[in-house]
């Protein structure tokens, strides 16, 4: 296996892994910021969704799914999933060492919100497992910085989402119900802690009347990975061709890549990698 001083570090990829395809969100952002980075995306859409796994389960199969994207030679590993930044990030950098960087989704924003909303309200809507860990909560009483987290439980909408119903009556009745929720009011910010949401966030502002800010962490994230490579002088040299990214599923579907175009941005070819033969 390339290590990252054994090989031209600059020119290797960039890994993003993510329970399904719901961390496409975040690799679009990161396309957008680096647009000449190369991409290796492993979706395990096999176990999904790691939001009702155990801490135990998903760090088996975060381990696993670095050692596919170690055997890709990828410089910097971006775990691109809420529910697997706080059951596995110290595990996967522990695992990787020195061979690529790592970055998780919950570090990056935990310090922005520190830094924006010190001493305010902030709301939280993820998964029952990014929810249940506490891990945005340690994270953020760590900066000392007076923000008082109200974090909340949201497991339909994964589903709604992934269902084609982010809009519409159905979906503007399921927002609503969780938004009026008591735990959520007062609120100046609401953090979406899970990467399908972005694709609600419409939905989610209009509801709030421009009375509550609706932060997407992909930009921070995508922001911080910037920074990560160039500390390290490892961003990739412009060049005139395209890179060519590469996705990969632990299960495939048709209905996983029908919906590539609605979390990339357009249309990907993905190919089947599963974890376990």
């Amino acid at each position: 296996m390339t290590t990252a001083s054994a090989s031209a570090g600059p020119a290797r990829p960039i890994g993003i892994f993510d329970s399904g395809i719901g961390g496409l969100t975040v690799a679009r952002a990161v396309a957008q910021r680096l647009p000449h980075e190369r991409l290796v995306y492993f979706g395990d859409t096999a176990h999904l969704p790691y939001g009702e796994k155990s801490t135990a389960a998903i760090q088996a199969y975060a381990v696993k799914i670095c050692d596919v994207l170690l055997r890709q030679h990828c410089k910097l590993i971006l775990i691109a999933c809420n529910s697997a930044s706080a059951a596995a990030y110290e595990l996967v950098r522990e695992y990787v060492g020195s061979k690529a960087q790592v970055v998780g989704m919950i570090d990056p924003v935990a310090q922005h919100i520190g830094q924006h909303y010190a001493g305010r309200p902030v709301g939280l809507i993820g998964t029952k497992q990014t929810v249940s860990s506490n891990a945005y909560r340690k994270k953020i009483d760590q900066l000392d910085q007076g923000v008082e987290l109200h974090a909340l439980a949201t497991p339909l909408l994964i589903p709604m989402i992934e269902e084609g119903f982010s809009e519409g009556r159905v979906s503007e009745e399921i927002i609503r119900a969780y938004l009026a929720h008591p735990a959520l009011q007062g609120i100046d910010a609401l953090l979406l802690a899970c990467t399908h949401f972005p694709l609600i966030r419409p939905q989610i502002e209009a509801y709030y009347r421009g009375q509550v800010a609706v932060l997407d962490p992909s930009d921070v994230v995508a922001a911080t990975v910037a920074e990560a490579l160039a500390a390290r002088q490892l961003l990739a040299v412009a060049t005139a061709v395209a890179p060519l990214h590469h996705f990969y599923v632990s299960d495939f579907t048709r209905s996983f890549e029908e919906s590539t175009r609605i979390f990339f941005g357009h249309e990907v070819q993905l190919e089947h990698y599963p974890l376990w033969e």
